[in-house]
């Protein structure tokens, strides 16, 4: 009993020592899995941070424009009234009943063109009439004095010719003769300027008296602008200096112009002088608009010159960022005067050297929040 007792005894430590066996070798082949799955993925990751660093940084887009050597113009800037070198509201020199009105409100009209044509007929009989009366005064006067000239051989003196053209009618007739040509030329009306025609007071088969209105051409291309200028600010400008004209029916656009003149009087509520500037109409201007004017006050020769909105500040002090090597660098710099479209850039007070070269790349639009060697594109005008 005890020999088969110690049998299976021992075939159950076999199979205790086979169970042993395979879990230890199990956990030995999890932990070597688990091994290699950690450096599988360590291996991984150190891949990726790699391949972050060999990626390159994303370049912002921004604008630029280049620094410059200009002369810098400053600037008085107002407001100002358009007004037309001519507004011509034409009106009837002689009485007649319109036949015909040759244009339209809003035509553009040549100096010269026919606008409006009286009834041509009236005009016409009075000039046969005149003619036919100075043909009358003028037999009448050779009566007076040929026959007797036959006779003797000689002509009137020139103070007895001008008697007997007197006494004959004949000066008076050939007056009314020449009135009656003149009024017949009167009854086609023409447009004295280029312009456009603006207002027509008359239609066909009206009839006008002498004076009475019929249409207005307005000279839409040769303009001026009475700019009010403070009294204070009159001793800066002259006449012949530069003027920039702009308005909101220019759309952004501005148009150059000239100061033609300064006018003596000054308004003593307004305490304010007027300048009167010409410009070159392109359409976009009307008389009767305002628009904003800026006049040269001074102009400071030679300097080097960049756009005023990309000076910025960082840290209380004023910079640019050039572009160099597709990197944004600020550029401390040491400003001038400003006209608000441009700024002078001084030499530098240590160095005695401008830190901003003419022709380099200085950006106006995207710089707000760049840092100093930040990757950037530079955008093109039509980007």
């Amino acid at each position: 009993m005890s020999r088969h007792v110690l049998t299976v005894q021992r075939h159950a430590a076999r199979r205790l020592l086979v169970l042993a066996t395979s879990v230890t070798a199990f956990w030995a082949c999890a932990k070597a899995d688990g091994d290699s799955a950690t450096s599988d993925s360590s291996a991984a990751s150190a891949s990726a941070d790699s391949a972050d660093a060999a990626r390159p940084a994303l370049a912002l887009p921004v604008s630029a424009e280049e620094a410059s050597d200009a002369d810098l113009v400053l600037r008085v800037t107002t407001t100002g009234q358009v007004r037309s070198d001519a507004v011509v509201k034409l009106k009837a020199e002689v009485p007649g009943t319109v036949a015909r009105v040759l244009v339209r409100p809003g035509q553009q009209v040549t100096q010269g063109q026919e606008l409006v044509r009286f009834d041509a007929y009236p005009f016409e009989l009075a000039v046969r009439e005149a003619a036919a009366r100075s043909d009358e005064a003028e037999q009448r006067f050779l009566e007076s004095y040929v026959p007797e000239s036959l006779v003797t051989g000689q002509g009137p003196t020139p103070e007895q010719r001008r008697a007997l053209m007197n006494k004959a009618g004949l000066t008076g007739a050939r007056l009314q003769l020449e009135r009656a040509k003149f009024e017949q030329d009167r009854a086609v009306i023409r447009s004295p300027v280029a312009g456009t025609v603006d207002a027509i007071d008359v239609a066909v088969g009206e009839k006008i008296g002498a004076g009475q209105p019929l249409l207005t051409v307005v000279d839409t291309r040769n303009l001026r602008i009475e700019a009010q200028v403070l009294e204070h600010d009159l001793p800066l400008i002259r006449v012949g200096g530069e003027a920039v004209v702009s308005s909101a029916a220019t759309g952004g656009r501005s148009l150059p112009g000239r100061i033609e003149a300064v006018l003596p009087l000054v308004d003593s509520v307004t305490r304010a002088g007027r300048a009167l500037v010409r410009v070159r109409n392109d359409g976009a201007l009307r008389p009767g608009m305002y628009a904003d004017v800026s006049l040269e006050a001074a102009r400071l020769r030679n300097r080097r010159l960049v756009p005023a909105k990309a000076v910025i500040e960082r840290d209380g002090r004023p910079l640019v960022f050039v572009v160099r090597d597709g990197r944004a660098q600020w550029t401390y710099i040491l400003p001038g005067r400003s006209n608000g479209s441009f700024t002078e850039v001084l030499p530098d007070s240590v160095t005695g050297e401008i830190p901003v070269k003419a022709g380099d790349p200085v950006i106006i639009e995207g710089h707000l929040t760049l840092t100093h060697d930040a990757p950037v594109r530079v955008r093109t005008p039509d980007a």
